[in-house]
């Protein structure tokens, strides 16, 4: 997805339980980020990190600088893949559409090829 001309990258989707509300949620984000290098340069492009809220139980939020759901997570397997394997009842609150009918809409053009945990310590 974006900009191509970048190394590989792995992917990931966690599920946490915050008493933080999602603009809270944003900031540390943010500051993960930035503690760890990341420089914003070009939209898409290379970075040593990326961080997003995706969902916030079934809220719906639309500011400027924060929409959940992610605006474009239902156009991207790499999110919704690994998604639908901590969460498979997930049903898109604002789209109301489950996960496997989002995976489905996608067709078979994006690729995931999953790695487990004990790959990436070798």
């Amino acid at each position: 997805m974006g900009y191509l001309e970048q190394e590989r990258f792995v992917n990931c989707v966690i599920e946490i339980e915050t008493s933080l509300g999602p603009r809270k949620i944003l900031k540390v984000l943010l500051q993960i980020e930035n503690s760890m290098g990341r420089t914003r340069e070009m939209r898409w492009g290379p970075r040593i990190i990326d961080l997003d809220l995706l969902i916030y139980n079934d809220l719906i939020l639309k500011e400027d600088d924060l929409v959940v759901p992610h605006p474009r997570m239902y156009e991207r397997r790499f999110v919704l893949q690994p998604l639908s394997d901590i969460f498979p009842d997930f049903y898109h609150p604002e789209l109301k559409k489950s996960i496997s009918e989002l995976i489905e809409l996608l067709g078979e053009e994006q690729r995931v090829n999953r790695i487990e945990y004990k790959k990436l310590k070798e």
